[in-house]
């Protein structure tokens, strides 16, 4: 026979773990973030087992009405909650779609499941300390966000790592990159109407070929970014010493720069330029946030190579590969 005493610490627990999930649920999925207030005590801390990083609860107020913000669908399911004397965990789940900015990020449309447990300390019925598997960035994690979670866990202060305004100076740092020599590519995509778009771009490189990885770095004010950002897929076309045309195309303010080219689509739908040197098509796979850029890392799943040489570029200039011949 359960005793009475027994009776009145199962029906505190049963109480304790009802106000947890209620809250949750408010805050969470209802924007109801005085909800959260009721939750933890005045002290309360929450730290990440992943960077041991702490944050009151005005910021994990602010970090949750961010989140809510990007993911406006976003509900999260408790599974499971376990408490013994004054320590406990909760075991949860969230599902949300990307659907509005987060911060200078724009939404890729993209649905994710993320999974975390949280490690509490409890005073009285309210959670004094947690220590999380999980932070704000995990969210992201799936869209291959990997520098935005750094950003998360760091602070803004700690990803600025120089603004250039010592030494080396802007222009002795202009004047090192002019003497460097790339190719010429377009990086092409489509927009949420189907539509291609593109740029030119001369950061490309190669990560690795098993697994055939790649990388270009593109400015986040290029009209091409945000669909480019929202994109599974990407073309990437070596320009060839006669397509000094097609980059002129890809520098001008016209608003259909597909309009005077002949191109094809890929397996993925991402556009590849016909007369180009090389083209493939690469599946997105991260996307590391540099400041004013972003760095685009994707596997490629489909590559073209023709005869035609390509085009070179040094210090704002294109030459002819073969001749080394100016084409300005």
């Amino acid at each position: 026979m359960v005793s009475g005493m027994q009776q009145t610490h199962d029906t505190a627990l049963r109480g304790v773990k009802q106000t947890i999930t209620d809250a949750w649920h408010a805050v969470w999925d209802s924007d109801d973030l005085d909800a959260f207030d009721s939750l933890v005590t005045d002290d309360y801390v929450r730290v990440s087992t992943n960077s041991g990083q702490a944050k009151d609860a005005q910021a994990i107020k602010d970090e949750i009405r961010e989140i809510r913000s990007a993911f406006p669908d976003l509900t999260t399911t408790i599974d499971h909650i376990l408490i013994e004397g004054d320590e406990g965990a909760i075991y949860w789940h969230s599902v949300g779609t990307f659907t509005e900015p987060m911060g200078d990020v724009p939404p890729t449309g993209q649905q994710v499941t993320t999974h975390g447990s949280n490690l509490i300390t409890l005073r009285g019925s309210r959670i004094a300390r947690e220590e999380v598997t999980w932070d704000a960035h995990e969210l992201l994690a799936d869209l291959g966000l990997k520098s935005l979670s750094s950003a998360f866990e760091a602070g803004p202060e700690d990803v600025v790592t120089d603004d250039l305004s010592g030494r080396p100076s802007a222009d002795s740092l202009k004047a090192f990159n002019r003497q460097f020599i790339t190719g010429v590519t377009v990086v092409t995509t489509t927009d949420d109407e189907g539509k291609p778009r593109g740029l030119a771009v001369n950061s490309y490189n190669s990560v690795s070929l098993d697994p055939p990885l790649v990388l270009v770095c593109v400015q986040k004010t290029s009209s091409t970014y945000p669909a480019l950002f929202r994109s599974t897929h990407m073309g990437i076309n070596i320009m060839s010493r006669n397509q000094r045309e097609t980059i002129g195309v890809f520098a001008s303010k016209s608003p259909d720069k597909f309009a005077t080219l002949d191109w094809h689509a890929g397996a993925n739908g991402s556009p590849l330029i016909d007369g180009s040197a090389a083209s493939i098509e690469v599946e997105i796979k991260e996307r590391f946030q540099a400041l004013t850029h972003t760095v685009f890392i994707g596997r490629v799943r489909s590559a073209e190579t023709s005869e035609d040489s390509p085009m070179i570029y040094k210090a704002g200039k294109f030459f002819d590969s073969e001749d080394l011949s100016s084409l300005d």
